[in-house]
């Protein structure tokens, strides 16, 4: 019973996790527009998300990474590092090699945050509706 729950709200739970972590590669960006020769960071959110959430079949654990150092972490990736990352496409070319758009990001990141609020609304409601539904009829 418990499994079933916990996998009711894993897809979202792991969207909100890259969401958050988007959020914070966008805010490194704006962070970052002034740096000389900074190189602006983007992450594949749809892969990412098919790459957290991909099981082998309903109901298993994801796939074990195989770790090629005995210091490399297999339970936590790290996605500013990771084969996840992509550098940003840039639109006009700066002096100092910067290549961070101020107006991408400010979009990007009002684009992120409203579908972070969106994501933790919906868990919110699903956390809700199961908690609600275990309830006896008589409260």
């Amino acid at each position: 019973m418990q499994n079933r729950l916990t996998q009711a709200l894993d897809f979202q739970s792991q969207a909100l996790v890259l969401r958050a972590e988007r959020q914070r590669l966008i805010a490194s960006n704006i962070a970052n527009a002034d740096t000389p020769g900074y190189q602006a960071r983007e992450m594949d959110f749809a892969n990412a998300l098919r790459q957290a959430t991909d099981n082998t079949a309903p109901g298993t654990a994801p796939l074990a990474l195989t770790t090629t150092n005995p210091g490399h972490d297999a339970a936590r990736v790290n996605l500013r590092q990771g084969p996840g990352l992509l550098y940003a496409r840039h639109s006009q070319d700066a002096l100092d090699r910067n290549t961070v758009d101020m107006d991408r990001e400010r979009a990007s990141f009002t684009d992120n945050t409203v579908k972070y609020e969106a994501t933790l609304r919906f868990l919110s409601g699903s956390v809700r509706s199961m908690l609600d539904a275990m309830k006896s009829h008589n409260q």
